[in-house]
C-alpha cells in the first residue's frame, strides 16, 4: 500500500508538472498570436487608412475641378448668349469671339528646372503674352527610359492642377526611378490649350532593400524595416521558416543590380549570419559614386550598429570587429555607449545619438561618414580606401530600423563634406581609433 501512495504522488507530481508545461506552452503559443493578429491589424489599418486618403484626394481634385468649372461656366454663357443675339456674318469678326481662343503651348525651360534634396522644380514661359490664361495644369511621371520622352510609358502620368505661377515645386519626392517626365499646358476660363513638349530631367539615387535570404533567423526583414525577433533561431527554425515562408520568404525577390558602371556585383546565395552577429545586409553593392540613406531606430532599441561592409563579410563577423566593415554602434543596454567600430578598434563618440542616423558613402573617395539626418551635423568620418564593392550594413538587437532610400545626397551634405576634406578627423582619426 505504501508503495501504491509513493507512485500515487509520484503520478499526482507528474501530472501538475505536466500541466504547467502545457499551460506555459499555451501561453506563449496565445502570445504568438495575439502579436500576429496585432501585426495584421496594423497592416489592415494602414492600408485602410492609405486608400481613405488616396480617395478623400481625388474627391477633392474632383471637387476643386467640379468648382473651377462652375465659376467658368458664367463667361461660357455670356459668350453663348451673345452669339445667339448676333445677326450679321460680320459680327462674328470681332475680337471677342477670339478673346477666348485655345491658349498656345508653354515652353518649359530646363536650365531653369532645378534637381535637389529630392525635391524638383519646373519652370516655363509662354512663346508670348497672354492675358487670358486663368491657370496651368501640370503633369509628371517617373521613367527608367533614358531617351526622348515617349507618349506611351508604363506609368501613368500624375497631375496637379490650378497652378497659378509659370514654376512649380515637388518636394519630399524618392527619387525610386532614373528619371522623370514633366509637361505642362495653359488654361484660360474656357478651354485648356496644348501640351508643352515634354522635357526629361535626371532623377538618380541609390535604392535598396534588405537582404532577408540571408539575414540572422533571428531578425524579421520586410523589404527597408528590420526588427529583432527573439522567436526565431536555434530550435524555432520550422516555425519561422512557416511563417516567413508565408510572408514571401520562400521567393526571395530578384536580386537589384549594382551601383556603378562595371557589370553586377552579385552576392550569390551566402550562409545566413549566425552565433552573435545579428547582421543583414543591403540588397545592392555600391561599386562606385556618392550615395546616402537614413536610418531610424526604434524608441526603446537597446543596441544596433549602421554602416557598410564587404560582400565577403563572414557569417559569424559583427560589424566594426573586421577589416572589411565600418559602423556607427549605439548599445543602450546596461550603460549607454556611442562609438566608431572598425577592424575591432572603438572610438567613442562625444555627441548626442540623433532620431535620425544619414549615411554617406563616397566610394570613390574612399569616405563614409555619418550625420545627424535632421540637424546635419558631422558625428564620424571614416577616411579609407575601397578595394571591394561594399553593401549597406546594419545590426540590431532587441528592437528594430527602418531605412529611407532613394535619397539624393543633401547639399549641406555636399557641402559639409568638402570642408571636412580639408579638416583633421577623417584618415587621422582612424588611426588613432583606441581598443
Amino acid at each position: 500500500i505504501q508503495n501504491f501512495i509513493d507512485t500515487l504522488n509520484q503520478t499526482l507530481k507528474g501530472v501538475q508538472e505536466n500541466s504547467s508545461n502545457i499551460l506555459s506552452e499555451l501561453d506563449e503559443e496565445f502570445d504568438s498570436l495575439y502579436s500576429i493578429l496585432d501585426e495584421v491589424k496594423e497592416s489592415m489599418v494602414n492600408t485602410i487608412k492609405q486608400e481613405q486618403a488616396r480617395k478623400s484626394q481625388e474627391l477633392q481634385s474632383q471637387l476643386s475641378q467640379c468648382n473651377n468649372a462652375l465659376e467658368n461656366s458664367e463667361e461660357l454663357l455670356e459668350f453663348a448668349t451673345r452669339s445667339l443675339d448676333i445677326k450679321e456674318p460680320e459680327e462674328f469678326s470681332k475680337p471677342f469671339f477670339f478673346s477666348l481662343s485655345v491658349p498656345k503651348a508653354p515652353e518649359i525651360d530646363p536650365v531653369e528646372c532645378l534637381v535637389a534634396d529630392n525635391t524638383v522644380t519646373v519652370a516655363w514661359k509662354m512663346p508670348e503674352e497672354d492675358n487670358k490664361i486663368d491657370h496651368f495644369i501640370l503633369e509628371y511621371r517617373k521613367t527608367n527610359f533614358d531617351g526622348l520622352p515617349r507618349v506611351k510609358d508604363e506609368r501613368c502620368w500624375e497631375i496637379i492642377d490650378n497652378i497659378k505661377g509659370t514654376e512649380y515645386t515637388l518636394s519630399g519626392l524618392k527619387f525610386d526611378s532614373k528619371y522623370m517626365n514633366f509637361r505642362v499646358r495653359a488654361c484660360n476660363k474656357a478651354v485648356a490649350g496644348e501640351y508643352s513638349d515634354p522635357v526629361t530631367l535626371e532623377t538618380k539615387a541609390l535604392n535598396f532593400s534588405l537582404d532577408n535570404s540571408s539575414s540572422h533567423l533571428n531578425l524579421r526583414v520586410e523589404d527597408t524595416c528590420v526588427e529583432w525577433d527573439p522567436t526565431g533561431g536555434k530550435g524555432q527554425e520550422s516555425k519561422i521558416k512557416g511563417k516567413r515562408t508565408r510572408a514571401g520568404n520562400g521567393t526571395p525577390s530578384p536580386k537589384r543590380t549594382s551601383i556603378g558602371s562595371r557589370p553586377p556585383a552579385v552576392r550569390g546565395s551566402r550562409d545566413r549570419f549566425t552565433g552573435e552577429s545579428y547582421t543583414v545586409l543591403g540588397d545592392t553593392a555600391i561599386e562606385s559614386g556618392q550615395h546616402y540613406w537614413e536610418v531610424k531606430a526604434q524608441k526603446d532599441c537597446k543596441s544596433y550598429s549602421v554602416g557598410v561592409a564587404y560582400k565577403t563579410l563572414g557569417k559569424f563577423d559583427q560589424l566594426g570587429k573586421t577589416n572589411t566593415s565600418w559602423c556607427i554602434h549605439v548599445n543602450n543596454w546596461l550603460q549607454n555607449t556611442f562609438a566608431a567600430k572598425h577592424n575591432n578598434k572603438v572610438k567613442a563618440l562625444d555627441v548626442t545619438v540623433p532620431e535620425k542616423i544619414g549615411v554617406f558613402c563616397d566610394f570613390d573617395g574612399g569616405q563614409l561618414s555619418f550625420y545627424d539626418a535632421n540637424s546635419k551635423q558631422l558625428l564620424y568620418s571614416f577616411k579609407t580606401k575601397f578595394t571591394q564593392p561594399v553593401l549597406p550594413g546594419f545590426m540590431v538587437w532587441c528592437g528594430g530600423l527602418s531605412l529611407n532610400t532613394g535619397m539624393q545626397v543633401p547639399s549641406a551634405v555636399r557641402t559639409l563634406q568638402k570642408s571636412e576634406n580639408g579638416m583633421t578627423g577623417s584618415a587621422s582619426s582612424l588611426n588613432n581609433i583606441t581598443q
